[in-house]
């Protein structure tokens, strides 16, 4: 029998084979309240897991932190613990002014701009999400007619750069729909470990807006971007239950 993992602190028989990532430890604690049945298996650094039924499917639930690391290391222990869906429900910038906050990205692809995945694989290797579950995803979303943008996010290491505004108006005039930290680095590892992952996004802080300002409204649980988090686990949970 395989040990528990040295960092999310669960062994095999504790995960499901259907997974959603979040960063936020708290938001983990609020994606349960979809489930029935929920369980805390394991709260170790930045890693909370829990388990909870859906439509009769078992689902676990995982925090990875901030980050590409953190979230390779969740994806890398989940998979030798027999996942093998994963969907992450995050947060994001959004790099252009028709999306509105508590909107959703749902991202096809991703561009490689953190150095985790590229600790794998090198840069030309696409970071691209799982068709069967964005499928889901876009099904789920249009069925209930929650506004949502799908398209190319970028992942990066850092927003407190000193050329980050240069960086973001670069991006956006090449289209892509916004940012976050996580994305890329689970669609790239995932593919590279024979895992379906998607990648669903809520729009927590305006085009041009100052991050701080935009975090700052994330915390305070702002209803709109609140609404946004619900709909977009309630449509990975569609999705991983979608799935044989």
């Amino acid at each position: 029998m395989m040990s528990k993992q040295p960092h999310i602190a669960v062994s095999p028989q504790q995960v499901a084979e259907r997974v959603i990532v979040c960063g936020e430890p708290d938001r983990v604690n609020r994606i349960s309240s979809l489930l029935e049945q929920v369980e805390l298996i394991a709260d170790n650094r930045e890693f909370r897991l829990m388990n909870g039924q859906y439509q009769g499917k078992m689902i676990t639930l995982c925090s990875t932190g901030v980050g590409a690391p953190s979230a390779i290391i969740a994806l890398e222990e989940l998979k030798l613990c027999g996942a093998k869906y994963l969907v992450r429900v995050g947060s994001a910038g959004a790099l252009q002014h028709n999306i509105g906050l508590g909107e959703l990205i749902v991202a096809e692809a991703a561009v490689r701009d953190e150095g985790g995945s590229k600790a794998y694989v090198p840069g030309e290797f696409p970071a691209c999400a799982d068709r069967h579950l964005l499928s889901g995803i876009e099904a789920y979303l249009s069925q209930n007619n929650y506004p949502a943008h799908i398209g190319v996010v970028r992942s990066h290491d850092s927003f407190y750069r000193d050329d980050e505004d240069d960086i973001c108006q670069r991006w956006s005039q090449k289209g892509v729909l916004g940012a976050d930290m996580e994305t890329s680095a689970l669609l790239t590892v995932g593919r590279l470990r024979g895992m379906k992952v998607a990648s669903i996004l809520n729009n927590v802080v305006l085009y041009q807006q100052d991050v701080q300002d935009g975090v700052n409204q994330y915390l305070n649980a702002d209803d709109v971007m609140m609404q946004g988090e619900m709909a977009a686990s309630k449509a990975a949970l569609h999705a991983l239950w979608l799935e044989p």
